[in-house]
């Protein structure tokens, strides 16, 4: 779901992923209609990853007549209420990586977790994720150390960062030390800075290109395989391996 900037980078690590096959692109415009995702992009595959817009099928059509186990996010906040009761219904497992969702959507994606397997992550790349793992380890050894959150993105980009917002979350971090820069075309930046009374650490995650989301949704729907119906977060696929 969704072929932007992020949307195309993913798809690009899925056709080239010999452990996936990428059936389908679904995106607003009809430009591109019926055209493969693989020739738009340059990647010899054979998967079909045929672009359809979303004016052609409701949902329930689309997954009648083009069935996935897999269905991955990266359109809008909205689209999951389109099409995430008639996946839920037929088992198709959800992978969002929409970066701000309410708190009635996230409730919305709980209910469909009744049905099937729901993942969400604000982003979804491995790095940030192992980033937040990190941080709270630190912040149990110095609970009362100062933290200041630092995200930097492209020009365009106007709402503060869903991935600072959780980070800040986790950290228990007060909105008022999350700090923004917006330049030229960076990709995304995170940056936790840790101040003790006589030393500095600083975490920090960059992402060198929107491929990392098409790493970290790879990643996700790996370590989904065998897991039962419920609401995930890359929490619940990281802690098997600092356990063992």
């Amino acid at each position: 779901m969704g072929f932007g900037r992020a949307g195309k980078a993913v798809a690009s690590v899925f056709l080239r992923h010999p452990d996936f096959r990428l059936e389908w692109v679904l995106r607003k415009q009809k430009l591109l209609s019926h055209h493969s995702a693989a020739d738009f992009l340059g990647i010899d595959s054979s998967d079909p990853g045929t672009i359809f817009s979303r004016d052609e099928f409701n949902p329930e059509e689309l997954l009648e007549r083009y069935p996935v186990r897999y269905l991955i996010d990266f359109s809008t906040e909205d689209n999951i209420h389109q099409y995430g009761s008639v996946a839920a219904e037929k088992g198709v497992r959800i992978i969002s990586a929409i970066s701000n969702y309410g708190e009635k959507t996230i409730s919305f994606l709980k209910e469909l977790a009744k049905k099937t397997v729901v993942f969400w992550s604000p982003n979804i790349t491995l790095g940030v994720n192992y980033l937040m793992f990190a941080a709270k380890f630190l912040k149990k050894i110095a609970p009362g150390i100062d933290i200041v959150i630092l995200e930097e993105h492209f020009k365009q980009k106007k709402d503060v960062s869903g991935t600072a917002i959780k980070i800040a979350n986790a950290l228990n971090v007060d909105a008022s030390q999350v700090y923004s820069i917006r330049a030229g075309g960076i990709v995304g930046k995170h940056e936790i800075i840790f101040g003790f009374p006589f030393q500095t650490v600083r975490l920090i995650h960059e992402s060198i290109s929107r491929e990392a989301f098409g790493n970290g949704a790879v990643f996700v729907a790996q370590n989904l395989e065998n897991k039962e119906n419920g609401f995930y977060v890359f929490e619940d696929l990281l802690l098997p391996y600092f356990s063992e």
